[in-house]
Order: structure tokens, then sequence, then C-alpha cells
């Protein structure tokens, strides 16, 4: 018997030890996305100064329970409501299925729970009649093409004003003003309905929320609370331009929790 003929055996194992290898590897990382963590990039300034476009974060998937949109590619119909279900809390960043259109998703911070009336005047929140506190916090100025959200238009290189609120629950987060007079500033009142949610972006004036097309949000759509970013490329970089990555990196914001 030849050489290559006695290796021959050999070779046959190792391709099939190098297929059940990946194989494991790809279960792995499957039931990792389904059940703990799945990454997320931001493609929007409708949560500027949170969340920036081009973060890249892992969303906690365990955060809330299951439902057929904790699943990455197939969502059952027949799976109804959550598996291991636990309330969200009001300010949490979570990631949810768009209810008109539950193959997108989207991001933005919980503002009203179940039964909840939510209004704004004057560019103050209110959550059932109460103000919510709002302190003016500094100004806002980006030199990257980010500022402008998913509404109006603004002046990239001007200074917008940030507020603070503080929520009941001790949920402290920044926010933008951009417009005082935006069609956002002063909304009707909206009461939350039985198992659905209220979100808003936190860069107010530029974000698509639950003031606007968005809507109540079911509980079944929620997919994960945003827990930390953990890359960060500015100016819109794309991922695999790996030779802008020098001097469009935002170091600081590696590994930053989200709140």
């Amino acid at each position: 018997m030849s050489v290559s003929e006695d290796n021959k055996p050999a070779e046959k194992n190792a391709f099939w030890e190098t297929i059940v290898v990946l194989f494991q590897a790809f279960l792995l990382a499957a039931v990792i996305r389904t059940v703990l963590l799945q990454p997320f990039t931001i493609p929007s300034g409708s949560m500027i100064p949170t969340l920036l476009v081009g973060d890249y974060l892992l969303v906690n998937k365990f955060s809330y329970g299951y439902s057929r949109f904790s699943l990455p590619v197939y969502n059952p119909e027949w799976f109804e409501g959550r598996l291991f279900g636990s309330e969200p809390k009001r300010g949490d960043v979570i990631v949810f299925r768009l209810p008109s259109d539950t193959s997108v998703d989207y991001i933005k911070r919980l503002i009203g729970l179940p039964g909840d009336k939510i209004q704004v005047i004057d560019g103050v929140l209110t959550i059932n009649g109460k103000p919510v506190p709002r302190v003016a916090d500094g100004m806002y100025n980006s030199n990257e093409t980010d500022l402008t959200g998913e509404t109006t238009p603004v002046d990239r290189s001007a200074e917008v004003p940030i507020f603070r609120e503080t929520l009941d629950t001790g949920a402290t987060y920044q926010t933008l003003d951009l417009n005082p007079f935006s069609d956002g500033d002063n909304t009707q009142v909206f009461t939350v309905p039985p198992k659905h949610y209220f979100f808003m972006g936190d860069n107010r004036d530029n974000s698509l929320d639950s003031r606007f097309t968005v809507g109540y949000v079911p509980e079944e759509n929620l997919v994960g609370r945003a827990s930390f970013i953990i890359f960060s490329l500015g100016n819109k970089t794309p991922f695999l331009q790996v030779w802008k990555w020098p001097t469009n990196l935002r170091y600081d914001r590696f590994f930053k929790g989200i709140r």
C-alpha cells in the first residue's frame, strides 16, 4: 500500500472533524443569538446623544423573556405571548419589532407602560399628568453627519441644547431639543393599551416613535434590552473599510454601558 493511500483515512477523518467543529460553532452562535445576546447596529440619529450612528451594541434577549420575535429568522405565528416574561422598566433602551412591519428592528427608550397617559407639552414630557423633571445639561455639537435623525433637517455644525430627564424610576438620561416648535413638542394625550408600550427617541425632534407612525408596541414585539456598546465607528464609516478605522474609531465608546 502506498503512502498516499495510508493517509486517506486520516484525511477523511480530519475533514469530518472539521465539519463537526464548524457545525458545533454555528449551533452555539445560533443559540447565543437566540437566547442570550444579539448584535445590533445603530443606523440613524434618533437616539443621539445616548447612541450614535455607527455604534455596535449587544442586546440582552433574556431581559424580558422570549416571544416569537426572539428567533433570528423564523417567527412562527402560532407562538403567542412571552415565555419567562418579565416587565420592562420605564427608561430602558429597548430593541423591538416595528408593529407595522415586523421584519424591521427599532431601538428607542421605553416611556409609557400599559395604562399610562403620555403627553408632551411645550417640549416637556408628562407621564400621568406629572411633568418629568428636565434640566439644561450643556450643548451638543457634532461635526459628523449623524446629528440629523429621521424627520427634521438641521445644520450639523450648530450647537443643540441638551436636557437631562429623570424618571420616577430613577433612570436619568440626556435628550436633544433641536427645535422647540417641532411637531413632537406638543402632542395629544396617549393612553397606552394593556400589553402595549410607548417609546420615544432621545433625539426628540428627529425620532419616528410612538408619537408618530410607530404607535403603541405590543409586548410580544420586544426583542431585548440594549446592554452595552462593544464597538463604534464615526462619520458613517462602513465596517469593512478597515483602512478608515484609525481616524474614525470612537475609542471612548468601547464597552460603554447603555442607560
